[in-house]
């Protein structure tokens, strides 16, 4: 199973990461707010992640990472 982790408060809100996820569960959280006031990305079920890594190459921050 893969991991992923995101660096919530260098987060910009792009949302870039969540239209590249093949499985769409690559979210951003509506319900909090990072040091730089925007709403952070997220993984809604880390059970369906594959890993694939499409989230942490397309975001322009190095906000995620993705171990295998």
């Amino acid at each position: 199973m893969a991991k992923v982790t995101f660096y919530v408060d260098k987060c910009k809100g792009c949302e870039l990461c969540t239209t590249v996820c093949p499985k769409k569960i690559v979210v951003m959280d509506k319900t909090r707010f990072n040091e730089k006031g925007f709403h952070p990305a997220g993984i809604t079920d880390m059970e369906k992640c594959i890993g694939c890594g499409f989230c942490a190459t397309i975001c322009p921050d190095c906000v995620i990472e993705v171990e295998k």
